[in-house]
């Protein structure tokens, strides 16, 4: 439930919206999802979070950075960390839970409604607190994967659940193998 005038922030979880996204076979166009919820209310930020591999020549994810910060996207980067696992694999690890947190924490008092873009279990007592403080929190993300994307006591706590399939003919476009793609991190989206 959105109201026309109450004022939205969206805060995305860049890997963990991409991996939703793609276990449903079609990819974020984020000029389109920034003016649903341009309707949806007065959006205020759109915040989007992820790592960067810094000592590599070409990131695949540096395009999209880009045309978000020239589009109206907050982009909060950091380095990610990169190592080799014990099967002697290549990860990479980049996880911005903390920099997510701290921004919504600050925003809340200027805004009545967050949309959180995440299944990520960890941001449950973000969500507490921000409900504590009288902001609505809404959450984007899917059941309908297998497994589901979206840990079960996060979308419990949410004021709403926002399926992102059911997103799809709005937000969505179909997905193009040579397009960017997000840091795989090492850690579970659904289950943290």
């Amino acid at each position: 439930m959105f109201y026309r005038d109450e004022r939205l922030a969206l805060f995305i979880d860049g890997s963990n919206l991409y991996a939703a996204a793609k276990s449903l076979g079609f990819d974020i166009d984020y000029k389109l999802l920034r003016q649903e919820f341009m309707r949806r209310g007065k959006l205020l930020r759109a915040f989007y979070y992820t790592a960067l591999l810094e000592n590599d020549d070409y990131s695949p994810i540096r395009p999209l950075v880009d045309w978000l910060h020239y589009n109206g996207f907050t982009m909060v980067t950091k380095p990610a960390k990169e190592y080799i696992d014990s099967q002697g694999r290549r990860k990479v690890k980049g996880n911005m839970d903390i920099e997510l947190t701290v921004d919504a924490m600050e925003l809340a008092p200027h805004v009545d409604h967050i949309v959180l873009f995440s299944g990520d279990g960890d941001f449950r007592p973000l969500v507490e607190s921000l409900q504590r403080s009288g902001v609505r929190v809404s959450v984007v993300s899917t059941i309908r994967s297998q497994p589901p994307m979206i840990a079960d006591e996060l979308r419990r706590q949410a004021d709403n659940f926002i399926e992102l399939d059911d997103l799809k003919d709005v937000i969505g476009r179909p997905p193009r193998e040579a397009r960017h793609t997000e840091p795989v991190h090492t850690e579970e989206f659904a289950r943290d």
